[in-house]
């Protein structure tokens, strides 16, 4: 009997023929995909699993294959921005505290990044942002209601170096082709990095996705902003550019 590789799946064993596959199977394969991040261990204070504990659940978006009501979840009617990796959440507390008319859903899988964000939050009295601790390729799939987001925001996503490794990067066409559908049109994508090498795959991806254009002619931003808000210079980019790193945005409305 032939076998089948699936080209999401990395290292895959071979597997039975299309044929063989029950349709439940078969779907479920489809719904694979590489993961972007890697679950390693790392260091939570003591302040953060206590805001992970107490506060987070104040925040908390559930993961389920459920499409999600955003009037009802942020009690109101508004423009609604989905960061993908909050990290330890300064950027996402910073716009939403100068954005108060807009909500934000944040997606972050790290329990000491949860943690940090869920405390500045509360410290910061902040009501219009919600954490989903899940794989932001399944929300966005499972949970985002097509043409809803008002704005994606994906600040410095993991660059894997390591050539090999590139198949994990985030800004990838078979991503892009699942993302887009969900921003309205007029909507925004704006992404930043400060890997050069990154920033120019992430330039040709974006560029050849016909549903995509660019708000800055044909490559990167000069400036940090976007159709809804500015992305606010925090202190590791005030370091990098100290030590002479750059720093790369690109920003796209949905046609």
């Amino acid at each position: 009997m032939k076998t089948i590789r699936f080209a999401y799946l990395p290292n895959a064993p071979a597997i039975k023929m299309t044929t063989d596959l029950t349709p439940e199977e078969l779907e479920e394969l489809k719904k694979r995909h590489i993961r972007t991040f890697a679950m390693r261990r790392g260091h939570i204070s003591e302040a953060q699993s206590r805001a992970l504990d107490e506060l987070f659940p104040r925040y908390e978006v559930k993961y389920e294959k459920k499409l999600l009501d955003f009037a009802e979840i942020f009690g109101r009617n508004a423009p609604v921005v989905l960061e993908i990796g909050c990290g330890m959440g300064e950027t996402t507390a910073a716009i939403a505290e100068a954005h108060p008319e807009v909500d934000f859903l944040g997606c972050e899988v790290f329990a000491a990044g949860v943690g940090a964000l869920s405390k500045l939050l509360a410290e910061k009295n902040l009501s219009n942002v919600r954490i989903a601790r899940h794989d932001a390729i399944e929300v966005i799939r499972d949970m985002i209601p097509d043409a809803s987001l008002s704005g994606v925001h994906i600040f410095f996503p993991d660059p894997w170096r390591k050539a090999r490794h590139h198949k994990r990067r985030i800004i990838r066409p078979d991503f892009l082709a699942l993302l887009v559908p969900k921003i309205a049109h007029g909507g925004y994508l704006h992404c930043a990095t400060d890997w050069e090498d990154y920033s120019a795959q992430m330039l040709e991806v974006l560029q050849a996705t016909e549903e995509l254009e660019n708000l800055h002619g044909n490559g990167f931003s000069d400036v940090m902003a976007n159709p809804l808000c500015e992305r606010p210079r925090t202190k590791f980019q005030a370091r990098g550019e100290r030590l002479g790193y750059g720093i790369w945005d690109l920003v796209y409305r949905r046609r």
